[in-house]
């Protein structure tokens, strides 16, 4: 019995690393996606006040408009003119376009594992641990969204923002409201409001 209950306290520890490595990695999986901007610190984000979209946009690869440009569109516009902005294909101070790709990647995880050995002791008393390690690959989706902002008469970048997740099936199957809440996140890091607008 002392001899059990020694080899149980030394699995004790090792049990108790895993059990938190185990925790920490299902902390990361339940993370957000990753948002990112930069923008021109020259350009008077003030001066200006209206916006269309660039033409063909990034999304429109096949030379036609898909349903996702439109969700795209709808989104981009919604967040435009909650920034103050005024949507107008009459010489517009502003251009937005976006880009979008859905790829898979692979995740290989090793993580420790223990084994106990009874052999021809059969089951008299508790064997020493083995350790070892399990490899673990996973296959998942990854979505990234990159959104540019032009000023249309210098034909110059002035805003730039992306967001990359990873895509469960749910994202999959809504990918309007997939798409709405990911422009919704990256208009957040726009530097500032049109003059007169609440900040």
């Amino acid at each position: 019995m002392i001899y059990a209950r020694k080899t149980i306290g030394r699995w004790i520890k090792p049990l108790a690393a895993l059990i938190v490595a185990t925790v920490v990695l299902a902390g990361c999986a339940t993370r957000g996606p990753t948002i990112q901007s930069d923008y021109d610190r020259d350009a008077d984000f003030n001066a200006y006040q209206t916006f269309a979209f660039f033409e063909p946009l990034g999304t429109d690869k096949s030379g036609y408009s898909t349903l996702i440009t439109s969700h795209f569109k709808s989104a981009a516009r919604d967040a435009m003119e909650q920034l103050g902005y005024t949507y107008s294909e009459q010489s517009p101070d502003l251009l937005v376009n976006f880009f979008s790709n859905t790829e898979t990647r692979s995740d290989v995880r090793t993580s420790p594992s223990i084994t106990a050995t009874y052999g021809y002791r059969g089951g008299l008393y508790l064997g020493l641990p083995l350790y070892g390690s399990n490899t673990d690959t996973r296959h998942y989706k990854v979505g990234t969204l990159n959104i540019d902002v032009i000023d249309s008469e210098k034909n110059q970048l002035i805003w730039e923002g992306s967001s990359e997740g990873k895509l469960n099936s749910e994202d999959m199957n809504n990918p309007r409201d997939t798409i709405r809440t990911a422009v919704m996140e990256i208009f957040k890091t726009y530097p500032t409001h049109v003059t007169g607008t609440a900040q």
